[in-house]
């Protein structure tokens, strides 16, 4: 039902140009949609995977899974946001010997280690404000930064309809929880340690005060509850 709409434009796009492409992967519906697309368009296709923590066991699961189904590696790569984390201590000691990295940097080594220059990426015009701006001004296939955007035009029913067609698999916290693991927001931080305390123990591991987050989290939701 989707083959032949406008949808595919992007991706049959991008073919023409390279037939090699790096999927910059998280495990959420998006990530899974779009290096599935780039399966079946691309002759070379790898995967990379930014994490906060390393080895969450939630996260490798779904890592190995599409590596094994599609016979890839997903290289895992720090987030360029975990050096801003670790240099100015966000829910630990700060360390100031570590450099602040950069996206580009960070794509810049994801690019040098496998000689791939293009990257797919799972953005979507109606996510945000902030993103139908970005692709708005960059176009789906942005030459200029090597990257493009299978998915862009799609809306969330379009992403649904494709995997159950597909029959593809997303993260176990995107099932669970609604959400790629992404931030330290309070709410967050409680769905992993309730769904997955093995790995809520080793992000407090990295982040010792995470704890103090959801603590104070909890304290100001009881304190609004009895104002009420």
């Amino acid at each position: 039902m989707m083959n032949g709409l406008p949808l595919f434009r992007s991706i049959e796009t991008a073919a023409a140009i390279t037939d090699r492409v790096l999927v910059s992967f998280s495990g959420g519906k998006d990530s899974v949609v779009t290096l599935d697309l780039c399966m079946k368009h691309f002759k070379h296709v790898e995967g990379f995977f930014m994490y906060q923590v390393r080895g969450l066991s939630f996260q490798e699961a779904i890592i190995r899974y599409y590596e094994d189904k599609y016979s890839i590696p997903i290289h895992r790569i720090p987030h360029f946001e975990l050096s801003q984390w670790l240099r100015y201590g966000a829910f630990r000691n700060y360390d100031f010997s570590c450099p602040i990295v950069s996206v580009k940097e960070t794509y810049d080594y994801i690019r040098d280690n496998t000689g791939i220059w293009w990257i797919a990426a799972g953005e979507r015009i109606s996510d945000s404000v902030w993103r139908r701006a970005m692709i708005k001004s960059s176009g789906t296939i942005d030459e200029k930064r090597g990257r493009f955007y299978p998915i862009a035009e799609w809306v969330k029913e379009n992403i649904r309809a494709y995997i159950r067609q597909r029959k593809l698999r997303v993260g176990a916290e995107s099932e669970k929880l609604g959400f790629s693991f992404r931030s330290f927001a309070p709410k967050d931080l409680i769905a992993i340690r309730d769904h997955f305390p093995a790995d809520y123990a080793k992000i407090r591991e990295w982040f010792p005060l995470v704890d103090v987050n959801i603590l104070q989290y909890e304290m100001k939701d009881r304190d609004y509850g009895k104002s009420e």
